[in-house]
């Protein structure tokens, strides 16, 4: 039987590439890389078109992303018991990107507290720090959303905001 031709570089992709960058590099480096692209385009387009509307659609960008991110994520544990999802987020942990204190790992329940935030750090540190909630903290009740609809991210503070730590309190409903 004939194989078909191999694909050229003008051909479109018959569907995008599975995004494996976060595994790649690690999430930390990803998010600096977005950040110093997104950081100057957000302020030239909010000069442009007001900053209220473009914070909104950047929002709603970043939560959409972070679903499909949970989604895959699903596809990867091969069901969603928290134990599996929790045993993927090593691209968000490598480097030291974030600190725990990991209170309860169970298939019904995940919950830790984050002593130290890098990703709060490298916001503040490229004078992004009113960004960093919407590009970073924004994805974590989306990602969870994608992930499984019967799982709730209960979280009331974030080192983002100035808290002294954030509260991750994941729980199958």
């Amino acid at each position: 039987m004939p194989q078909p031709d191999p694909p050229t570089p003008d051909d479109p992709p018959d569907h995008a590439p599975d995004d494996t960058l976060n595994e790649r590099v690690g999430v930390l480096t990803r998010r600096e890389i977005e950040a110093r692209i997104l950081g100057p385009f957000v302020a030239a387009l909010a000069e442009r078109f007001g900053e209220a509307e473009v914070k909104a659609v950047l929002a709603e960008v970043v939560r959409a992303a972070a679903r499909e991110s949970g989604r895959a994520m699903r596809t990867a544990a091969a069901g969603d018991d928290l134990t599996r999802f929790a045993a993927l987020w090593e691209p968000w942990f490598r480097g030291g990107a974030l600190e725990i204190e990991e209170l309860t790992r169970t298939p019904e329940a995940w919950a830790f507290n984050v002593t130290r935030c890098r990703y709060a750090e490298l916001y503040r540190a490229l004078g992004l720090a009113e960004l960093g909630a919407t590009l970073s903290c924004n994805r974590d009740a989306a990602l969870i959303e994608g992930f499984s609809g019967e799982v709730e991210l209960r979280r009331t503070q974030t080192l983002m905001e100035g808290a002294p730590h954030c509260d991750f309190r994941y729980r199958k409903r």
